[in-house]
């Protein structure tokens, strides 16, 4: 019987190693014009939601937030914010600690700030969500 955690890990591993690939693959696309080459070419697939230096993490795969906080951070943001709300917090947290690990051992968590947002729903009743904000610092 193997270990759920191992097969999750190796999943990581590999899902790393293929964006440190679409990495280097864009930095070659981009040449001395940077980040504005790769948003012009076609075909490349669109980056999750961005504020400044901030990443909005959502519902896509972590990785794809990973790699949009490793590009602000080649882009040369001194910091970045990754921000969430309600179950998509955990993975907020993963995508702060893979790039942490893996991608940028240097960087650090400079601040965590947790809150409750209350947000309107559909038929006018309010609900009260969690949020965090991760701030990390290269």
């Amino acid at each position: 019987m193997e270990n759920p955690g191992i097969e999750e890990s190796e999943e990581i591993a590999e899902e790393s190693e293929e964006i440190a690939e679409e990495v280097e693959v864009a930095r070659e696309m981009a040449g001395p014009e940077g980040a504005s080459a790769i948003a012009r070419t076609p075909g490349m697939p669109q980056a999750p939601r961005r504020d400044g230096n901030t990443v909005y993490v959502g519902k896509k795969s972590t990785m794809g937030y990973v790699l949009a906080v490793v590009t602000q951070f080649n882009n040369g943001a001194e910091e970045v914010c990754v921000k969430a709300r309600g179950k998509l917090i955990s993975r907020a947290v993963d995508v702060a600690e893979i790039v942490r690990h893996r991608f940028m051992p240097n960087s650090k968590v400079k601040d965590i700030a947790i809150s409750t947002e209350e947000l309107m729903s559909e038929d006018g009743s309010k609900n009260k969500v969690s949020s965090i904000e991760i701030k990390i610092q290269k």
